[in-house]
């Protein structure tokens, strides 16, 4: 059974090309174009890991973030920040403190990285050495 990814962002050419991405790398893939629908799709489809924009126009991610880690129905899920915001010390922090898995730029990573990126929080690829 593959394992299923929502991906959180508002820009909906990104999700179109992020889903074709994971999709041909075994993923099941779901879509949010808002930060309420995301959270919803969250709770009802379950998925295994969740990629979140934090540039959005009614809550940012890191709100996001913290609604789903104070829910019991979502706390466990991996999320992480896929973003155009910089990696920024406060950012990066921020995003720890709340409990993401990862800070990732969009920018600096390639689509290829990423997936690899999330291969290995779900163990599916052994961590990389920095």
């Amino acid at each position: 059974m593959p394992k299923k990814i929502l991906v959180i962002d508002d820009d909906d050419l990104l999700l179109e090309m992020y889903q074709e991405k994971l999709e041909h790398e075994g993923f099941e893939v779901v879509t949010a174009l808002s930060d309420q629908e995301g959270l919803k799709k969250a709770k009802s489809t379950k998925p295994n890991l969740i990629l979140l924009d934090i540039l959005m126009p009614s809550m940012d991610g890191f709100e996001v973030l913290e609604k789903l880690k104070s829910d019991p129905e979502t706390e466990k899920i991996p999320v992480v920040f896929l973003t155009n915001l910089s990696r920024e010390e406060r950012y990066v922090s921020k995003g720890r403190k709340l409990g993401a898995a990862a800070y990732l730029v969009k920018a600096r990573f390639r689509p290829a990285e990423i997936i690899k990126k999330i291969k290995e929080i779900l163990g599916l690829a052994p961590p990389t050495r920095n």
